[in-house]
């Protein structure tokens, strides 16, 4: 992939690149899980609760579903992906919009050797939204500096959202991890009444445990260096206070030095460790991965996932160490890093987490189109009566 045109735009600081994916305080691309800060952060995780609230009832659904049926998606994920895929598919479908997609580039006129970019100037003229999914790492990122470029011009541009990138982003997933944190850490039971609440009932073997994604331990098992999505999400939960991280993972594949100081320079207080087995009983949220061997120059193409180190492998019985209310959280495809015997723990989190991902994208796609508005006016409108069963009857 050459970047060359786009080189020098690609080497500066993110704070210094975020305002040119920004417009009147909204998001106008997303690149980068650094354009969420904890307002944001908050708003999404509200939003995303009221869409999945809006979506369980026919006739709410129905208001969705007619929200953006004027506006079409291209999916562009020339890297393989199943879940976020699915998950941006699903979202489109959830707000009423139409979708064409393109998952494999030698059915494309990038084939016969059209640029890249030609193919993204093409994408635009037909779709008002490209969800991109690539392994090249920057790519992106110029396709926004691309579609800025155009507008300056009074082109045709549409938002472009960045749905993997090579190893260094997935700002999606990040956000959709970062919701789940905050659904879990309410600590809300539907078995919660005035007279009992699962909350209270955590805090008698943990007094200091509070509510929220502060002052948490949050511990990171597998491939730290190449993870992206650890390193999006471990960025995100740098806007919270009082944050310790600890990063398990062979020494080769270890904490890149750039996120580490950066982590450091925000806050968080930071530990590298060689096995789970040394932090598993502190954690009270733990992020598993797969070693990713397909990136691996001696690995043979086709040959599967490599023997996973004990060290790295979460067992049925260090997952019965953790915290009774501590959660265990994946982003896929795993290898064999969490055995299926774990799926029952009550601990595990990450099918949940997963299927997170419509209700987070599709608050994402409101947004960058202006609807989330109206959606909250709607939700509000709707739910803005309840039934007091307090009221002593005349």
């Amino acid at each position: 992939m050459d970047l060359t045109a786009y080189e020098r735009r690609l080497d500066r600081p993110t704070r210094v690149k975020l305002p040119e994916f920004q417009t009147n305080g909204r998001l106008k691309h997303v690149i980068f899980a650094d354009q969420f800060d904890r307002p944001m952060l908050e708003n999404f995780n509200n939003l995303s609760n009221i869409v999945r609230e809006l979506a369980r009832d026919r006739e709410t659904q129905l208001f969705l579903h007619n929200l953006l049926p004027q506006k079409r998606a291209m999916l562009y994920f020339s890297q393989a992906s199943t879940r976020t895929f699915l998950s941006f598919t699903a979202a489109c479908q959830l707000l009423g919009m139409s979708i064409a997609e393109i998952r494999d580039p030698s059915v494309s006129s990038e084939y016969k050797g059209e640029s890249p970019f030609d193919s993204m100037r093409m994408f635009s003229s037909y779709s008002d939204l490209v969800v991109m999914r690539t392994p090249s790492a920057g790519f992106a990122e110029a396709c926004a500096y691309l579609m800025n470029d155009l507008d300056k011009f009074n082109e045709r541009t549409v938002p472009i959202v960045n749905g993997g990138s090579g190893a260094d982003e997935h700002p999606t997933q990040a956000l959709l991890d970062v919701h789940t944190i905050q659904r879990s850490f309410e600590f809300k039971s539907e078995r919660d009444s005035s007279r009992w609440a699962q909350f209270d009932e955590y805090r008698k073997m943990y007094p200091d445990l509070t509510r929220g994604p502060d002052s948490k331990v949050y511990g990171f098992c597998g491939d730290i260096r190449r993870g992206r999505t650890v390193h999006s999400l471990a960025s995100l939960l740098a806007n919270f206070s009082d944050v310790t991280m600890y990063f398990v993972s062979p020494p080769d594949l270890g904490l890149p030095v750039a996120l580490r100081e950066s982590l450091l320079g925000k806050g968080v207080k930071v530990f590298e460790h060689d096995t789970l087995n040394d932090i598993v009983q502190n954690v009270d949220l733990l992020y598993m991965t797969r070693i990713q061997w397909e990136h691996d120059k001696d690995t043979a193409k086709g040959s599967g996932p490599a023997p996973v180190n004990a060290d790295f492998i979460l067992t049925p019985e260090l997952a019965d160490r953790m915290k009774s209310y501590a959660r265990i959280m994946h982003p896929f495809p795993r290898n064999a890093e969490i055995p299926p015997e774990v799926d029952h723990n009550p601990r595990a989190m990450y099918f949940p987490q997963a299927r997170n991902g419509m209700w987070v994208r599709a608050a994402l796609l409101a947004h960058l189109f202006d609807v989330d508005g109206l959606i909250v006016s709607h939700h509000r409108d709707v739910f803005s009566e309840y039934h007091n069963y307090n009221t002593a009857s005349s």
